[in-house]
């Protein structure tokens, strides 16, 4: 499919997009969003000769989700990204006339090749297309879809999203693939497919099977569908590790719920599970991720950071979704994954402030040389048994707005829980308020290590490796900067710096259609 196309008809819809979008007080100026429309999981994501790709769905005529593109950037240090031409379009017939939904990016023999669900009505089938050498240019293949049909004599809820991989050695490499979905009745799943040439695919069987009975309402429910399955490997060498991961996003009847993953052992043709974990405490605020090997030998994780206001707001605003700074995940001491921003982040890093160490007082203590809407923050905290630090965050100078950041350790010492109050972060009643929570592991002496990204309505919070992701409105957010600290009980501050955060943008809109 080459790129001399124009918009298809009725694109004066999108007339007006990027530049209400770069008026939004809302939108954020350090976190990937598209140019303006709709964007939500990212896709492809890759380090290709040094340059990081990030694919994601896009739609360049609304803030909706309809009739997904592929949208395209790049970087050569994850902290700013350039606009690419939209890499694929939703065919005028064929089996993604009415979508090219999420997928990734393989190496084939030196050609890069986009694995993707096309959609047609109803049907997400996998599909594929080669790209030139510079990630730019994609043609689709005739013989889409490469698989044309769900597994035969299984009552699927859905079929759509992929990992694929290489396996073997020499004469012995086979592709694999993945593909997410649900067995009625039972749970969602990952269907295990293998091909010698990514075009002619083999059945081999579910990977794991969930239990949708199990748990269901409560925050690690494994739900009716997977979608976006990541299966991968982490240890201190990737290649011989000892643990794997295959991490999902429970969905069903359309909802979606959170990321969650197993981790346990990949060996033949099925999934070993030991323990389910949840991958960030924000629950939907995360959802679909996705993680790359680079070039470093990182495992690198992007994630779709949804809207927490009305549909009539986004449209309002011209625009809609938020991709994660990037992480990187390592294999924890506990066993499970341990999630921090990629260290270039430090790069947008300006004017820093230092707030003096001591015992934090009861309820807080403003925080006047700490002002803003674009802030890193970090801080070194020790809790006594049955103690709780906050901090308080986007504050307005009357108080009636804030958000609140809470770490506590239990009475017993022995278990900690980190907590996002937002029952005050907006005024306006349409907006999602609701608290996000999540244990928090903590050595004997109670040490927190904090870490917290405020970028307007994006809100990213890293304790002791553990992420809670959310979004916040506040509804006068010019005066929504204030910033303070305390606790309820024995807390000591052992370090806290904070730091104003440059834009990864240039001024101006972008063009929606680079």
């Amino acid at each position: 499919m080459s790129h001399d196309l124009t918009l298809p008809s009725g694109s004066h819809t999108a007339e007006g997009l990027a530049e209400r979008a770069l008026r939004d007080p809302h939108r954020p100026r350090f976190h990937f969003t598209s140019p303006g429309g709709w964007l939500n999981d990212p896709n492809g994501l890759s380090h290709w000769n040094g340059v990081y790709h990030l694919f994601y769905q896009y739609n360049p005529l609304a803030a909706a989700h309809h009739r997904i593109h592929w949208g395209h950037a790049t970087s050569t240090d994850l902290v700013h990204w350039t606009d690419e031409p939209v890499a694929l379009v939703p065919g005028t017939t064929g089996p993604d006339r009415d979508g090219c939904w999420s997928g990734v990016l393989v190496d084939d023999g030196g050609v890069p090749t986009l694995v993707y669900s096309g959609r047609h009505g109803e049907h997400e089938l996998p599909c594929v297309a080669r790209g030139s050498a510079d990630l730019r240019y994609w043609t689709k293949d005739p013989a889409n879809p490469v698989i044309t049909a769900p597994p035969e004599g299984v009552d699927i809820t859905a079929f759509r999203d992929h990992c694929v991989w290489r396996e073997g050695s020499g004469e012995n490499q086979v592709w694999r693939q993945l593909v997410g979905s649900g067995i009625q009745g039972a749970g969602g799943t990952a269907f295990l497919y293998e091909s010698d040439d990514l075009r002619n695919w083999r059945y081999v069987g579910p990977l794991l099977t969930g239990d949708a009975t199990q748990n269901q309402g409560e925050l690690d429910w494994t739900g009716t569908m997977w979608e976006c399955v990541d299966l991968f490997r982490l240890g201190e060498d990737e290649e011989a590790g000892s643990t794997d991961a295959l991490v999902f996003s429970a969905w069903d009847e359309g909802t979606t719920h959170h990321p969650l993953y197993w981790t346990g052992r990949y060996h033949g043709d099925t999934f070993t599970p030991t323990v389910l974990h949840r991958l960030d405490y924000g629950g939907r605020y995360f959802y679909a991720p996705q993680s790359t090997r680079d070039e470093h030998g990182r495992r690198i994780m992007l994630g779709w950071l949804q809207e927490g206001r009305t549909d009539e707001a986004n449209a309002q605003t011209g625009w809609c979704g938020v991709m994660s700074l990037p992480r990187v995940v390592t294999l924890a001491t506990d066993g499970g994954l341990h999630q921090t921003p990629v260290p270039e982040l430090a790069e947008l890093r300006r004017e820093r402030v230092e707030v003096a160490p001591g015992r934090l007082a009861d309820p807080y203590t403003r925080l006047p040389a700490v002002l803003g809407d674009q802030l890193d923050i970090e801080a070194t905290l020790r809790l006594a048994p049955g103690a709780t630090a906050r901090l308080v965050l986007r504050e307005t100078p009357d108080g009636a707005q804030r958000t609140v950041v809470e770490v506590s350790r239990a009475s017993d010492g022995a278990s900690g829980t980190l907590r996002l109050r937002r029952e005050t972060s907006s005024l306006d009643p349409a907006v999602d308020t609701e608290p996000r929570y999540g244990e928090l592991p903590l050595d004997p002496d109670g040490r927190v290590d904090l870490r917290v990204l405020v970028d307007h309505s994006a809100l990213e919070i890293f304790a002791n490796g553990r992420a809670l992701t959310a979004r916040i409105y506040p509804t006068r957010p010019d005066e929504a900067v204030g910033v303070g600290i305390g606790a309820d009980g024995d807390v000591a501050l052992e370090r806290f710096d904070a730091w104003q955060m440059a834009s990864a943008f240039t001024d101006g809109p972008r063009p929606l259609w680079p």
